[in-house]
């Protein structure tokens, strides 16, 4: 049973998923990376879609948000809160 409490995150989305941006969480140790990754278009209520992965461990990760297209590292996806669209 899933814990109600916890909001996945972008990495955790399949490939042709889609999603809304919940929120970007802070990045650890002041890394400027949740603020970058606002600046491109990942905010609250933003449509988000991975388009795909690559073969070995979906690192980088191809997404779309909005209308632009960008390739992400898991650690960047994982900073992404997302609600999944049913």
């Amino acid at each position: 049973m899933s814990d109600p409490l916890i909001t996945p995150s972008l990495d955790l989305l399949k490939a042709k998923q889609r999603a809304r941006v919940v929120r970007v969480r802070p990045a650890e140790h002041d890394s400027p990376m949740a603020r970058q990754l606002e600046e491109i278009g990942f905010i609250t209520g933003e449509r988000v879609q991975v388009l795909s992965k690559a073969l070995f461990g979906g690192d980088p990760m191809v997404v779309r948000i909005g209308v632009s297209t960008f390739a992400l590292r898991r650690a960047e996806a994982q900073l992404i809160e997302i609600d999944l669209e049913r």
